[in-house]
């Protein structure tokens, strides 16, 4: 049954409250600094939370998909581009636990607070297959110059890169600076790993996904071997609703489609059997709740940081949905990708079935009720402005 296998990865990294808590307190409080570029944040905490999460994973049972010593394990290389940041350094973590993962590149720029190659050492300590090495370029050099050994042979590049957005800045201030971040790992991508999925933890992921798939069209790549990471929209949904229900999250499975910001995130609660017990009157709450999450955690920072452990989180559940798919076990997450499952909108969160090719399905909404049909047609407005401003940059730009 699809998506089975990439619901049961919540359970085996849940923390138990009382020893997240003890972790918590073990771990120093450190914060992030904004920095030029992408993925130079620190992320000691982010690290030490995110080891204490695979520990305890270890003592789990194992899944039915080899992410944790399953029957079957994949031979893949896996690069995450933006290693050495906040989201970065747990990312790469979590995906060297997966059996899945032979080989593992993490990149980062010279300026980033922790050099690439020490990430890429403490990483080659674990008792694990996987081989881990690290890569660096300076911020004058070009990706596609140096990433050849990097990036080539890869089947998946994890991409948690870009600027945050500052105060009174606006979506298309941020695009602007970050479409370029992406575009930089993308060419170098198209040159050395076009098969590989190509998964983008770059806001804002509305305008900066359209703009890469149309990049790659333009190059005579495949366009659906870019995927915008949204996984963290269903996350959240689901364990707000277990707060609210008393369920069991990892029982939950609330799809979010639309796209990956503000209106644009739009839970289809009604399609699961937990969330559907809510009072209807206390929907709308809850549906803003999950919109405004990212920014809850901010706020809860006091500034110093973003979501970095649940995004990390979210974004290697994806990876390893892909690459159970590539391995043999078509998986299905909730996915931003170029689609046709609603008219006029080329670029859709939606379910997504990932296979042996990478995408192999992408799904339709399914039945709405009244308050979501009104919710769609909200966030396909917005969404539409935020994919015409990806598709004009992509007009204005080529891939080397």
């Amino acid at each position: 049954m699809f998506g089975r296998c990439s619901r049961s990865f919540a359970r085996p990294f849940q923390l138990r409250q009382r020893s997240f808590a003890n972790a918590a307190r073990a771990v120093p409080e450190s914060f992030h600094k904004n920095v030029p570029r992408a993925g130079t944040l620190a992320a000691a905490t982010a690290v030490g939370a995110a080891a204490l999460m695979t520990a305890h994973a270890s003592q789990k049972k194992e899944s039915n998909c080899s992410w944790f010593g399953g029957a079957s394990k994949g031979n893949f290389k896996v690069c995450v581009c933006g290693a050495s940041g906040g989201i970065g350094q747990p990312l790469s973590l979590l995906m060297a636990t997966d059996p899945n993962v032979a080989e593992l590149s993490v990149y980062d720029l010279s300026m980033a607070m922790v050099p690439p190659a020490g990430v890429a050492a403490d990483l080659g300590h674990l008792e694990k297959r996987v081989k881990v090495k690290g890569y660096v370029k300076s911020v004058d050099e070009r990706a596609i110059d140096k990433l050849g050994e990097c990036l080539s042979g890869c089947d998946l590049v994890l991409v948690p890169a870009g600027m945050p957005r500052k105060p009174g800045q606006t979506r298309d201030d941020l695009f602007k600076i970050n479409a370029d971040i992406a575009k930089e790992v993308v060419e170098a991508c198209a040159k050395y790993c076009p098969n590989a999925i190509v998964a983008l933890i770059v806001n804002p992921v509305n305008s900066v996904v359209p703009a890469m798939a149309e990049l790659y069209k333009k190059k005579g790549l495949d366009p659906t071997k870019i995927v915008g990471v949204t996984t963290l929209d269903c996350v959240r949904a689901n364990k707000f609703v277990g707060e609210l229900t008393g369920a069991d999250p990892d029982e939950i499975d609330v799809p979010v489609i639309g796209g990956h910001a503000g209106v644009t995130i739009m839970p289809v609660f009604s399609q699961d059997k937990h969330a559907r017990k809510i009072p209807e009157a206390d929907i709308p709450a809850l549906d803003k709740h999950v919109q405004d999450a990212g920014t809850d955690v901010v706020n809860a920072k006091n500034g110093k940081g973003s979501a970095t452990l649940s995004m990390a989180y979210a974004g290697a559940r994806l990876g390893k949905a892909v690459l159970a798919g590539l391995n043999g076990t078509p998986t299905t997450e909730c996915a931003y990708v170029m689609s046709t499952v609603m008219p006029d909108v080329p670029y859709f969160t939606s379910k997504v079935t990932f296979g042996k090719a990478g995408v192999q399905k992408v799904h339709p909404i399914g039945k709405l009720n009244s308050y979501e049909q009104t919710r769609l047609e909200e966030a396909v407005k917005a969404l539409k402005t935020e994919i015409q401003s990806g598709v004009d940059y992509a007009s204005k730009n080529s891939l080397a």
